[in-house]
């Protein structure tokens, strides 16, 4: 994102969508019923309505809400090839795997409290077939993947969040490019 002075118009903004409210009433009738075909299909259903919603939502704020690509008429297509100005990541993908920022994100937005949708334990959505992310505008805005992090990045990254490094190396365990500590004992442990 642009700093404020620099002049440059950009934008940063972050949602949540579900279509999963009353999926698992659906279940249920289909349980009851031995229907594994239609508990498959309802669930796969729901899934893609939230991910269009999503779609729906990032181009309103593209072309309506934000403005930065009012005349944008892109073809089905092209939507589905991410032709379009501005992306948006969601936390636990390639280009943002820390999970902990939706703790942020449901807290700026007070998503649990205006939507319902809910974080487990482990940050899945609930319900789970919720999407959520961030909006960056922009014609320069590109998707990417964050490779493997070494621990001095780690032990940078958790001191700029204030959080303890051992936290950090648990969500972040599949991102990184050495063994925590806490790995190594549990092996050693292991072997004797």
């Amino acid at each position: 994102i642009a700093p404020a002075d620099s002049g440059v118009k950009d934008y940063l903004g972050m949602f949540v969508c579900s279509s999963g409210f009353g999926l698992e009433d659906v279940i249920e009738e289909c349980r009851g019923n031995h229907d594994d075909y239609g508990i498959i299909m309802a669930e796969a259903l729901a899934d893609r309505l939230a991910e269009a919603i999503a779609e729906v939502l990032h181009q309103r704020v593209r072309k309506e809400d934000w403005g930065y690509a009012s005349g944008e008429s892109l073809s089905l297509n092209d939507l589905l090839k991410v032709k379009y100005d501005g992306i948006r990541p969601a936390p636990g993908y390639p280009s943002q795997p820390d999970h902990t920022e939706k703790l942020a994100m449901w807290d700026i937005m007070e998503v649990e409290a205006k939507t319902n949708v809910q974080l487990t334990e482990s940050l899945a959505m609930l319900p789970a077939a919720s999407v959520s992310g961030l909006y960056f505008g922009g014609k320069n805005s590109q998707y990417f993947s964050v490779g493997k992090i070494c621990k001095d990045q780690l032990q940078d990254y958790a001191q700029r969040k204030k959080m303890d490094l051992k936290e950090c190396e648990k969500w972040l365990s599949h991102s990184l490019n050495y063994e925590p500590e806490a790995q190594q004992a549990s092996k050693r442990e292991a072997v004797v």
